[in-house]
């Protein structure tokens, strides 16, 4: 059942281990953000350039204050979180100076997906977030898709086919926009959803493109 799929994730990432799971945009892998080790792990198993950040994924915006640092209206973060969005915000001193050790900043996802939320509850801390495929490799929206990277978790979470396998749009992940500097906004991956995050920003909130 749901609840034994969600201690079983929450104890092998409590114990080190890395996880693959789906989200609202495509499957993941996560470990603890504040285990060094495990964040390492991560990066070997993506062969990932140790200098492109790893987001971090909560399961409520009200936690999202502990690791950031805010200067956007509370309701903002509601009206794009949760959702297939990334806001990269200034980082906090909690969060493990081992994540990213690059910059300052952080991306922040809460994915509009009932199992990460209560999967990101379970856990004590952040969870680290990457998609779950090699890097430079297309993103992955079924667990066949990534059968290559089994051996090096410690648990996959089939939550079936995420969208349309065929779709190439589904593909593109979550929309990443930079929020950190105030009044401002600035899109780092367009991602699927890039028409309503920047109608949001610019109507509602009167932000302006960091370029302009």
């Amino acid at each position: 059942g749901w609840r034994e799929a969600v201690a079983a994730a929450a104890g092998a990432l409590q114990a080190g281990g890395l996880v693959a799971v789906p989200t609202d945009t495509v499957y993941g892998v996560a470990c603890l953000a504040q285990d060094s080790a495990a964040v390492r792990s991560i990066y070997s198993l993506k062969g990932r350039n140790g200098a492109k950040p790893l987001a971090i994924c909560l399961g409520d915006v009200e936690r999202l204050y502990r690791y950031c640092r805010v200067n956007v209206p509370d309701e903002l973060l509601r009206d794009l979180l949760p959702g297939p969005v990334t806001l990269v915000l200034e980082r906090s001193e909690e969060l493990n100076k081992d994540l990213n050790p690059f910059t300052s900043l952080v991306g922040v996802r809460i994915p509009d997906h009932p199992f990460m939320r209560d999967l990101a509850r379970a856990c004590s801390g952040p969870l680290a977030l990457t998609s779950a495929n090699v890097s430079s490799q297309g993103s992955t929206l079924s667990v066949l898709e990534f059968q290559d990277l089994w051996p090096q978790l410690s648990l996959v979470i089939d939550g079936g086919p995420i969208g349309d396998i065929q779709s190439p749009e589904c593909r593109l992940g979550s929309t990443v926009v930079d929020l950190s500097v105030s009044g401002k906004f600035s899109i780092i991956r367009p991602g699927c959803a890039l028409t309503p995050t920047v109608e949001i920003l610019k109507k509602k909130y009167g932000l302006v493109p960091e370029s302009s």
